[in-house]
């Protein structure tokens, strides 16, 4: 009997494990492998993380065959929020949500047919599929700060060995070298430089290779942790390389072989440092943790199978339920239209004229099925005085961007961001300097939706988008209005103010 009902919750096991790939295909064929294949993410090291816990779980196989016990309630309670978690992420198209709740139902269907030690001994391998979670564009706010850092730092050393130059915010200028055009020669840091993108990678090498030579979970999580600073000083390494290539060889040198080659650099040293620093930590004696030895089997009785029976049922159902129920309607767009002109106190009339969507509108919001309108004001038809672009959104959640994202990518140098009212409007207002037309300028944004609803808040934007697909059967169709000019703050209210017709 007791062997019994030891199989029937191994067959159990099996029909939740393909339930979850069935109510979360569409992270896994669609999702992630979009994720790894865009440069912006920088994930291409993510295939490579399935088949590494894959891995683990194989080698580990004795220890987690030995782990299985008793089914436990505890699992069945530990699921309910990760049920919400995933249909929020599979219904809504927030992979971050997808994958969390992945990792979270795994453990614990192994938690309720066998026990929380058995979910404990595949804890790791498990955790390990977080590092496929796209997290370059939802932390790219850490880039700046990061970016500066690395410029000071770089452009100290670079001072202190005699080199001479003039930094401002993340660029350093190269004062005695010129390019081929003779202007001085200037490095900029951009994000793949600030330290960010290699920290994911280095992150997931640290917890590998910490999990195998690390005795105890506080040493991985020492030599975890110890991975950031080894990041970080590679790609300070890489600029002061790059940097000493312009001065001694030449400029196209460091732009092309030597900002190559450099790249490189940064992995190989810290990848370096993270072996020494695991050496040293192994150096401190310690015996490996281990599962406690197995006892007896304990019989499974009739509330341990109810348990188990509870679980399939909850957690096939909601798979199910996410793979099959029917796909959120797409909401009709507002109906938003341009001024013909805009008259501020003085008076002063704008006049605007249509522009073509910029490059980037094209290639990244036209190409995805959004409505971009794009018109120029100005004094007279000479002077640009500042534009305003109206991007509709369409089903496909690219189609509207992060302004904080896109800048930078164009040239744009973001020096900071607040909140601003405006005819009861909140608008976010960036800070930009190095822009399309050069010098310091304001990009200010606001989101609202066919209901009314409004907010300056991506994140809030995103959440409201992810209830109303998950729960309220219908995709929102968002307008995002910006204008983007050079004058004054006080200037810029009294424009945004003049805006508040086009608002609902």
């Amino acid at each position: 009997m007791q062997r019994s009902a030891f199989r029937f919750r191994l067959v159990l096991a099996a029909i939740l494990g393909v339930a979850l790939v069935v109510g979360f295909h569409p992270m896994i064929f669609n999702h992630l492998p979009h994720m790894f294949m865009t440069p912006a993410e920088d994930l291409s090291y993510g295939w490579a993380v399935p088949v590494f816990s894959l891995a683990v779980a194989y080698l580990e196989r004795d220890r987690i065959r030995a782990a299985l016990g008793a089914p436990g309630w505890g699992g069945l309670l530990f699921a309910l929020p990760f049920l919400l978690i995933g249909l929020l992420g599979v219904r809504g198209v927030q992979v971050r949500f997808e994958l969390v709740a992945f990792v979270g139902l795994g453990l614990s269907v192994a938690w309720t047919l066998f026990g929380r030690a058995a979910a404990k001994a595949i804890l790791f391998p498990m955790l390990f599929l977080l590092f496929c979670m796209p997290l370059a564009s939802a932390l790219a706010v850490v880039t700046v700060p990061l970016r500066l850092f690395v410029s000071a730092v770089s452009s100290g050393v670079l001072s202190a060995c005699g080199i001479a130059l003039v930094r401002e915010g993340n660029l350093i200028a190269l004062t005695d070298v010129l390019t081929a055009d003779g202007r001085i020669y200037v490095v900029g840091i951009a994000e793949p430089c600030s330290g960010l993108r290699s920290i994911f990678a280095l992150l997931a090498l640290a917890a590998g290779y910490g999990y195998f030579t690390q005795p105890t979970w506080l040493r991985r999580g020492i030599l975890f942790v110890l991975a950031v600073p080894c990041a970080i000083f590679g790609n300070i390494l890489r600029i002061i390389v790059i940097c000493l290539g312009a001065r001694f060889v030449s400029p196209e040198f460091a732009q092309g072989t030597c900002h190559d080659l450099a790249g490189f650099l940064v992995f190989a040293v810290a990848l370096g440092l993270l072996v020494q620093a695991g050496g040293l930590l192994s150096r401190i004696g310690a015996t490996r943790e281990g599962l406690a030895a197995p006892t007896a089997p304990t019989a499974v009785r009739g509330a341990g199978l109810w348990c188990s029976v509870a679980a399939a049922l909850l957690i096939g159902g909601t798979m199910l339920y996410q793979a099959f129920a029917p796909a959120p309607a797409l909401a009709p767009a507002p109906d938003v239209r341009l001024y013909d002109r805009v008259t501020l106190p003085g008076p002063l009339v704008f006049e605007g004229r249509d522009e073509a969507p910029s490059e980037a509108e094209t290639n990244l919001l036209l190409s995805v099925g959004a409505t971009v309108l794009r018109r120029n004001y100005g004094l007279t038809p000479e002077a640009t005085n500042f534009v305003m672009s109206v991007v509709v959104s369409s089903a496909n959640k690219s189609s509207l961007h992060r302004p904080e994202l896109c800048l930078p990518s164009q040239g744009a140098d973001i020096r900071g961001a607040h909140a601003l009212s405006a005819a009861g409007t909140v608008w976010r207002v960036v800070e930009l300097g190095g822009g399309p037309e050069g010098g310091a300028w304001r990009l200010a944004y606001t989101f609202f939706n066919q209901d009314g609803y409004r907010t300056d808040s991506h994140y809030a934007r995103i959440l409201r988008d992810t209830w109303d697909r998950s729960f309220g059967g219908c995709i929102d169709r968002w307008v995002m209005v910006s204008i983007a000019t050079a004058v004054p703050e006080e200037a810029l209210v009294r424009l945004l103010e003049a805006q508040k017709d086009l608002l609902p």
